[in-house]
């Protein structure tokens, strides 16, 4: 069995968000880059636990991205990937990247391809369903368990006021949430094997560009509170009521 797994570089949660060039750009300045969580914690866990069930499969990683990307891919080979294919474009476009890995992956020929759901800097949730449409595959989105019997996956996905369980044969793609798998921190072992692992640099197919960022803003800042005092009832109500509109 071939698995791919899509990885995302992404801001650290604790960096300080700033832009440049008029607000249209992100400022990389300082900023910490890790694996995005939906792609480390659940899709490749995931896949690491289905090889560990069975050892003759195969994990490839991959990413759209610059060099700068690389650090982030090592890391995923130390958690457990068997080779790697960094596509050498720095593009935002969904479309742009989600072409990219299906071009990969027509070339590949895998049974199975995991993403996160979203990543956590733009929250897009795009690039599962347009991989899956471009090389014309079944898509499960937001799963939170998988489980492969044989050819057969059956997915656990949740939806509002419960749970939707499907059955699919492989290939298929699956975009992967909380209750996946469970973190893991790369041992030593990994980390060194890592450095040896095949990580394959390969020059963007030629796709159009559908958007571009017209510019970026920070939330309004936060007004400071109201104090109201425990006896002061009719206070609390008429700011529930009048300016919260909660009530």
């Amino acid at each position: 069995m071939k698995i791919l797994v899509c990885i995302s570089k992404t801001p650290d949660t604790t960096a300080k968000i700033a832009f440049t060039d008029n607000n249209t750009k992100f400022d990389t300045g300082g900023v910490q880059w890790i694996i995005n969580p939906y792609d480390e914690w659940y899709a490749l866990v995931r896949a690491i636990e289905l090889k560990e069930a069975d050892p003759s499969a195969v994990i490839h990683l991959i990413t759209v991205g610059a060099a700068d990307a690389e650090p982030i891919i090592r890391k995923a080979l130390a958690l457990g990937g068997d080779e790697a294919i960094r596509v050498n474009a720095d593009n935002h476009d969904s479309y742009y990247i989600a072409s990219q890995i299906a071009e990969v992956a027509k070339q590949g020929g895998y049974d199975l391809i995991f993403t996160g759901k979203e990543t956590i800097d733009y929250n897009g949730s795009s690039i599962g369903g347009m991989v899956s449409e471009l090389l014309g595959l079944p898509y499960v989105s937001l799963a939170a368990k998988f489980e492969l019997a044989g050819n057969k996956a059956t997915i656990t996905r949740e939806i509002e006021g419960g749970e939707e369980v499907n059955e699919v044969e492989l290939p298929v793609l699956v975009s992967c949430q909380k209750g996946m798998a469970e973190q893991r921190i790369p041992n030593m072992k990994g980390i060194m094997g890592a450095r040896t692992k095949p990580l394959k640099v390969v020059e963007p197919v030629a796709v159009d560009t559908l958007t571009s960022v017209v510019g970026f803003g920070l939330p309004p800042a936060k007004a400071g509170v109201k104090l109201v005092a425990p006896d002061n009832v009719e206070e609390l109500v008429r700011l529930l009521h009048e300016e919260v509109k909660a009530i």
